[in-house]
């Protein structure tokens, strides 16, 4: 694959990667255990299964947008979107596990024949922000890992890959601060610092603001909701603040 902007070709292969993970987990999953409550409120581990089938076939879409010049919505709307995840979350453990595979195969292969004239078209998420349509296939990269640890069956950020986590942690922190002010929740007035990497962002408060320090994984588990921030220090000693929703609108490409 040639002439893709940056890494995408190894970031490619490290959702299809992530994506065997989250399959040799759910094959080890019964029925039972599909109906079981997730780690998302009010979502069971076949909502999350759902979810990450249903978001591989609404990038899909934007790859076909990008590929044929025709307009094609991530999702029809957020009602159908609701709608196809409860359809589908009460199904066996068999279909579920082959509706995931099925439709990671189908996206990565659409991502990976995807030609070079293509990979520039600018493609809208359905959250509303524009990127260049390689981009899809970083936004499925944080789709696979986050949901796997939704699923609350033993995956999550402690079994993160480097790879994922040298980039997410980087792109997450610019993100939050290129939200405003009113946006960044708990957040704002913060300075969060990954103390093994440097990675670092600031986010008001001048140079008294407190900080917030650890590991990058640590850091980025907290601020994408896969974990309360064990591993984290304040300083000045205190509560951890509430991160923002998570993912935000990404500040760069």
């Amino acid at each position: 694959m040639s002439e893709w902007p940056g890494a995408v070709p190894e970031v490619l292969a490290e959702v299809d990667a992530g994506t065997a993970r989250i399959v040799a987990t759910l094959e080890e999953l019964s029925d039972e255990d599909m109906r079981a409550p997730s780690a998302l409120p009010g979502w069971t581990r076949g909502h999350v299964a759902t979810h990450i089938a249903r978001n591989a076939d609404s990038l899909w879409n934007l790859l076909e947008w990008a590929r044929t010049g025709v307009r094609i919505p991530q999702y029809p709307s957020m009602e159908a979107r609701n709608a196809a995840l409860e359809e589908g979350a009460g199904r066996g453990a068999k279909e579920l596990v082959r509706d995931v595979r099925e439709t990671a195969e189908r996206f990565s292969m659409q991502a990976a024949s995807l030609p070079p004239e293509a990979r520039e078209v600018t493609v809208e998420a359905m959250a509303g922000f524009s990127h260049p349509a390689w981009y899809t296939v970083y936004r499925r990269w944080h789709e696979v890992e986050a949901h796997h640890a939704d699923l609350a069956a033993g995956y999550g950020p402690a079994r993160w890959p480097a790879a994922y986590v040298q980039w997410a942690l980087p792109a997450t922190l610019a993100d939050l601060e290129a939200l405003p002010e009113g946006l960044r929740g708990g957040l704002n007035g913060h300075r969060l610092l990954a103390t093994e990497t440097g990675d670092a962002a600031d986010l008001g408060g001048g140079a008294g603001a407190p900080r917030i320090c650890g590991s990058g994984r640590a850091m980025l588990g907290w601020l994408t909701g896969r974990s309360s921030g064990e591993g984290l220090v304040r300083r000045p000693e205190g509560p951890l603040p509430v991160p923002p929703p998570w993912p935000q609108a990404p500040a760069r490409f």
